[in-house]
């Protein structure tokens, strides 16, 4: 646990911060211009989080009135290249009262412990192309930019068609 100001401390999530967590997913999604992509449920990151075999993890920052602030959720990556594993940054959020508090650099700089006392190679994000802000933000932290790289994604009807596959 660490001591941020006001009050503020960074820790990792526990069973009890799913509905901060959740109420900070969805208020990403909505800064995200994308206010009815959340599915997820407070039961479901209850298993994924505290359940018996967790496969994703997050620090939140909690205010002293037991409120969750921030939060990253993340999870374990492999390079095949490095031979290690690495941190994908799934969600980093800072309530936008709280934005300008620090919360946002000790969760990354959380995030970067967490790799050096693992060896871990490698954190890695993707941010939206528009989000100047918090574009300007990774950059002064030292993260940068792979722009020969893009992201792919298969969902829906297409994941279920490749799934059939195979069986072929």
């Amino acid at each position: 646990m660490t001591e941020l100001r006001d009050g503020a401390v960074l820790r990792r999530a526990r069973p009890g911060d799913e509905d901060g967590i959740l109420a900070c997913i969805q208020a990403l999604a909505d800064y995200e211009r994308e206010p009815d992509a959340v599915d997820n449920t407070a039961e479901m990151i209850a298993a994924t989080l505290f359940g018996d075999d967790p496969r994703a993890f997050a620090f939140v920052v909690e205010g002293g009135d037991g409120g969750i602030r921030a939060i990253a959720i993340w999870f374990l990556t492999y390079s095949t290249w490095t031979g290690r594993h690495g941190i994908w940054l799934e969600d980093l959020y800072v309530h936008e009262r709280h934005r300008s508090s620090g919360y946002g650099v000790a969760l990354l700089s959380a995030l970067a412990a967490e790799c050096v006392a693992n060896d871990y190679s490698r954190l890695e994000w993707t941010v939206l192309d528009w989000n100047e802000p918090a574009i300007g933000f990774y950059r002064a932290l030292g993260a940068e930019a792979m722009e020969e790289w893009t992201t792919r994604r298969v969902t829906g009807p297409a994941l279920a068609a490749l799934a059939q596959r195979a069986g072929a």
